[in-house]
């Protein structure tokens, strides 16, 4: 889940970094996998709230593609169904895959972890790293890499031995 930011000065800084955060972990993914025998592939998902049934999934997704074909009557009635309801985020996973193993790795807790000090899916208190900012506003782009490097490598050290 992303993090709850309510402080604008966090968001402002947040919004800096995120982008170059995450193109720098899809570049040191790349590089990894460039000399690594796991495969990579990138797929969109949906990130449902914990406690989410399989029932509420399949309504509320069925409620969407309502949308699509709806009256603006109709839409009205959708939108306000699912007010009530608990909706997905979007996500980008990562698939790492070894003969049967696979690994799926989501890469905006990977960037979360770059921008945000002590990230974890379960903390949604979170403060910006500002060492990757520099006094006049701008990414610090060598720490930013030097930090994203090394969650990536974590990574990759997590993965089974095979």
């Amino acid at each position: 889940m992303p993090p709850k930011i309510t402080n604008p000065a966090i968001w402002q800084q947040a919004e800096i970094l995120m982008q170059p955060a995450f193109i720098r972990v899809v570049d040191n993914i790349r590089k990894h996998l460039d000399v690594s025998d796991w495969q990579g592939t990138y797929h969109d998902v949906l990130i449902w709230p914990a406690c989410t049934t399989d029932e509420t999934k399949g309504m509320v997704t069925q409620l969407l593609a309502e949308m699509e074909t709806a009256t603006p009557t109709q839409l009205q009635e959708i939108k306000e169904n699912l007010a009530l309801l608990p909706m997905p985020h979007p996500g980008y996973h990562l698939r790492l895959q070894r003969q049967e193993q696979q690994v799926n790795v989501d890469l905006w807790d990977l960037c979360y972890q770059v921008c945000f000090f002590n990230y974890t899916p379960e903390n949604m208190e979170v403060d910006i790293d500002t060492s990757l900012i520099d006094e006049s506003g701008e990414v610090e782009w060598q720490l930013l890499e030097n930090k994203t490097k090394q969650l990536v490598q974590q990574v990759f050290d997590s993965l089974p031995e095979g």
